[in-house]
């Protein structure tokens, strides 16, 4: 039987067909309020290819460019267009999954070199193939710490992104977890208040580095108190702070974590993203998601094959590791193509001009009556400013003439609501800086 729904009496039949009744398509839609339906799609009629591509383009370029002084875990970095040029090559994009390694060795093969550069940039000595994003991979280090340990207690510094300590809240909130946070102070993580917490049912403390407020700290000492009392440290970081920082290996954490789309991924409104996780070798059986491992046939030829586990899920469910369903496989491919394409000396002076430009900023808006900059400790690209006025009011102002201010950090710090987190990266120019400073101080006093 065929219909034709352009006719008053097919659609009718359809609608019988699938039990609405009396046929009426109004009944289809009776549980939406009538004030939130369209009456009618006000649609212009039919154009061709050419004639709607020149429409969008006059559309495209209505769009109000922004100078991204914004951060907060995402941030505007230049992508060299190899990254795009290879990453949209069909045999990339058009890939699934790699359950079958004799006809997804490029794949593989992707996966496996995306790993090498998580486990060279963090110091670790492997890694998976990747996660959702940042938050949600320190939620898997965290049930990952529980199952290493047998512990259910997580101490979580107020230092950590807020977005990711909402994330891990909501997705452990029907797991018997006991999170303990110390109280906030702004600046380095307070050692006292983590050792007061530590104790012998704590699995894991989770610390960022730089934290939300860019500060860097150097947390050796933490993870000596964590080993002490049998706890791993888990650390989340910002990638391309590692072009000059210490490693978290050097640290001595067990489990680092991050947010990758600072590694050739646009911030494209919020996603998609990747997260990264590394660990130590004798805690690799317990990581999470796929992991692509080198083998050799039987004819000794190089290979890669996915290893550990046959795949994400598991059949028997109480064996799982997670219940993360596949990795982030073509934004992991982009990561490696951008780390790639910097490489080693790449990479540190990319953390060098963030921090220099950074700087710089710092001293504009130091000289700004009535702002004040925290200089009490190192921070990276990212730092709080104090205003004299309302900083979502001027946030707002600063957006209409082009330049998005910074994070209102008031929204997740109350004691807070007075300051900003201004964030500049190597696209930041010295003469947008130093318009931006301009552009604050005339909103504040004129």
């Amino acid at each position: 039987m065929s219909y034709n729904a352009n006719t008053p009496e097919d659609r009718s039949e359809m609608l019988t067909t699938i039990g609405v009744p009396s046929g009426d398509i109004d009944e289809l839609f009776k549980s939406i309020p009538k004030h939130l339906r369209l009456e009618r799609l006000d649609l212009p009629e039919g154009r061709s290819e050419f004639e709607v591509e020149k429409m969008f383009e006059r559309l495209a370029e209505r769009n109000a460019s922004l100078h991204c002084f914004l951060g907060g875990g995402f941030y505007d970095h230049f992508i060299p267009a190899a990254v795009d040029a290879l990453s949209s090559r069909s045999e990339f994009y058009t890939a699934y999954t790699p359950y079958q390694p004799e006809a997804s060795q490029g794949t593989l093969q992707a996966i496996y070199e995306f790993q090498s550069a998580v486990c060279r940039l963090t110091g670790m000595e492997a890694a998976n193939a990747s996660l959702y994003d940042g938050g949600t991979a320190i939620y898997e280090a965290a049930m990952m710490a529980v199952r290493i340990t047998g512990r259910t207690k997580i101490i979580m510094d107020k230092g950590v992104n807020p977005i990711y300590r909402k994330m891990i809240y909501s997705y452990t909130s029907n797991l018997s977890i006991d999170f303990k946070e110390p109280e906030f102070s702004l600046g380095r993580c307070s050692r006292e208040a983590l050792a007061s917490m530590l104790d012998d049912n704590t699995a894991a403390i989770i610390v960022q580095n730089p934290n939300f407020f860019g500060i860097i700290d150097d947390h050796t000492d933490i993870a000596g108190l964590c080993h002490g009392m049998g706890a791993l440290l888990i650390e989340s970081v910002y990638p391309v702070s590692l072009g000059l920082l210490k490693t978290p290996r050097e640290m001595g954490a067990d489990i680092v974590v991050g947010e990758g789309q600072s590694l050739g991924l646009p911030l494209s409104f919020g996603g998609p993203y990747l997260g990264f996780m590394a660990t130590l070798k004798k805690h690799v059986r317990k990581m999470p998601g796929r992991i692509a491992g080198g083998t050799t046939d039987r004819l000794g030829r190089r290979g890669f094959v996915l290893t550990l586990q046959a795949r994400e899920q598991h059949i028997r469910r109480d064996k799982a590791t997670s219940n993360i369903c596949t990795n982030q496989s073509l934004c992991a491919l982009r990561a490696l193509i951008f780390l790639s394409l910097l490489g080693k000396e790449g990479i540190r002076e990319l953390a060098q001009l963030c921090l220099d430009k950074a700087e710089y900023a710092k001293s504009r808006l130091h000289d700004i009556r009535g702002v004040e900059v925290y200089r009490d400790n190192p921070t990276f690209n990212e730092f709080l400013i104090k205003l004299p006025k309302d900083p979502r009011i001027i946030i707002s102002r600063m957006i209409r003439k082009g330049y998005a201010a910074g994070f209102p950090v008031g929204r997740y710090y109350p004691s807070l609501k007075d300051h900003i987190l201004v964030a500049v990266t190597e696209k930041r120019t010295k003469q947008e800086i130093s318009v931006f400073a301009e552009l604050l101080e005339d909103e504040l006093w004129n």
